[in-house]
C-alpha cells in the first residue's frame, strides 16, 4: 500500500498550471493574478484553453489514483486515503518547495472515481452557489462540503467519514484567503 500512496502523491504533486504557464507563455503563473496555479487563475491569466487544460490534467491526478487503488482491489477507505495523497501532493508539491495550489480539481477528481454520484451532488452545488455568488472559491467549498455530508449520510460515522473529514478540513484550509475575503466582501468574482 505505501507504494501505491506514494504513486499517488507524486502524481498529485504535478504542478500543472505551472508547467503549462512557464512552458507555453514563459511566466511563473505564481507572479501573477492570484498567485494560484490552478484553473481559475490560469483562466484569468493566460486564457479559457489554459484553464481547460489545467482543469483537465488536475481532475485525472485525483481520478487516476482512485481508477487504480479500485482496479487493485484495496478497501473502499484505501481508494479514498489514495486520492487524499493525490490531493495532498498538489497541495504540497515538491516541484514548488512543497507549495501548491488549492486542491479542488484533483479533489474533485478523487471524487469522480470514488463516487459518480457524490461527484454529481458535488457539481450541482458547485454550480447554484457559483451561480448565485459568482465566487468559484465559495463553490468549491460548498462543494466539497456535499461531498464531505454524502459521505455521512451513506456511509454513516466509519473510517470513510473520518478520511472525508480530513479531505474536507485539508481543501478549506487551502482556501483559508478566500474564506478572509469572502467575509471582508473583497473576494473576486467572475
Amino acid at each position: 500500500m505505501f507504494l501505491e500512496f506514494a504513486l499517488a502523491f507524486l502524481i498529485g504533486s504535478i504542478p500543472t498550471g505551472f508547467w503549462y504557464a512557464k512552458f507555453f507563455h514563459n511566466l511563473d503563473i505564481r507572479q501573477h493574478g492570484s498567485g494560484n496555479i490552478g484553473a481559475t487563475n490560469s483562466y484569468r491569466v493566460i486564457g479559457k484553453k489554459a484553464a481547460i487544460i489545467v482543469l483537465f490534467i488536475d481532475l485525472l491526478k485525483g481520478l487516476i489514483p482512485v481508477l487504480l487503488t479500485k482496479y487493485l482491489d484495496f478497501s473502499s477507505e484505501n481508494v479514498l486515503l489514495a486520492g487524499v495523497f493525490a490531493v495532498l501532493g498538489h497541495l504540497f508539491s515538491p516541484f514548488l518547495n512543497f507549495r501548491g495550489g488549492k486542491g479542488i480539481a484533483t479533489a474533485f477528481g478523487v471524487i469522480l472515481g470514488f463516487s459518480p454520484l457524490a461527484a454529481l451532488c458535488a457539481v450541482l452545488v458547485f454550480g447554484a452557489v457559483l451561480y448565485f455568488s459568482k465566487m468559484v472559491s465559495l463553490g468549491s467549498i460548498f462543494g466539497v462540503l456535499t461531498f464531505w455530508i454524502y459521505i455521512l449520510i451513506t456511509k454513516v460515522m466509519g473510517p470513510l467519514w473520518w478520511i472525508s473529514t480530513v479531505l474536507a478540513i485539508l481543501l478549506i484550509v487551502s482556501h483559508r484567503k478566500n474564506i478572509s475575503r469572502i467575509i471582508q466582501g473583497k473576494e473576486s468574482k467572475i
